[in-house]
């Protein structure tokens, strides 16, 4: 169960990787030469939305998908400098790109980080989300038996080293947040879906909301607090964030 200034140069045209999970940044290119040189590469399906009135940096200009070699493309056009891919939560393949890239240059991207994108979709499916999703009522009810077995004693552990005293304690199948705490009650809510990871998690929320007795915000004195109270806090939220 324990296993949520402006530059009048045009940019490079070379493929290079940017700081999203897989990335190029690609020189200029006109429309009518991408158009020409994507051929069979990729196709793009009838569906497409302009948003050509937009301005600023980030700003979307439009929305279409695109098909290469059986990969669904969501690609979305925006005032960036890179070629960003990505592989979403629910499995769908994104990339946003500057105006200037071609498609044909963006077919290529995504066909060489086939092998890329195959993997992240394994790891989506297999990702503690993707349970949650699939989850039948009885694995539901075996995470909220576990939590429901296991964090009572964790916060009778902690209060005293914290020198606070919770309230009423709830479990709950969110989907937002690991656990809440109201101060001014001292009710805590935990997440039972803590059960499909490492008990390190549950401990991690257990203090976390715990140390919201002591400060309501997740300012400087909140993270301070954590520091003391459990040092190795930021790593055992890793493991949630991953």
């Amino acid at each position: 169960m324990w296993g949520k200034r402006k530059d009048s140069r045009q940019p490079d045209s070379s493929p290079k990787p940017s700081s999203e999970d897989s990335g190029i940044s690609a020189g200029s290119d006109s429309q009518k030469g991408s158009r020409e040189a994507l051929g069979s590469l990729a196709k793009s399906n009838s569906r497409k939305r302009s948003h050509a009135g937009c301005k600023g940096a980030g700003a979307k200009i439009e929305i279409r998908e695109l098909e290469v070699d059986g990969i669904a493309v969501s690609l979305t056009i925006k005032r960036i400098k890179n070629v960003n891919l990505r592989v979403k939560p629910d499995g769908t393949v994104a990339v946003s790109a500057p105006p200037w890239v071609g498609e044909h240059q963006i077919a290529a991207f995504v066909r060489e980080k086939r092998g890329w994108i195959e993997a992240r979709k394994r790891a989506v499916a297999e990702s503690p989300q993707s349970l949650v999703e699939n989850a039948s009522p009885e694995e539901i009810a075996a995470w909220r038996a576990a939590v429901e077995a296991a964090a009572p004693s964790l916060i009778a552990l902690w209060e005293p080293v914290m020198g606070v005293r919770a309230g009423k304690i709830v479990y709950r199948n969110m989907t937002s947040r690991w656990g809440s705490c109201n101060p001014k009650t001292g009710r805590i809510c935990l997440n039972i879906q803590l059960a499909k990871y490492p008990p390190e998690c549950l401990e991690y929320v257990v203090v976390h909301e715990l140390c919201h007795l002591l400060e309501r915000g997740h300012g400087p004195r909140f993270k301070a607090l954590m520091d003391t109270f459990l040092p190795d806090w930021r790593k055992r939220r890793a493991k949630l964030r991953s």
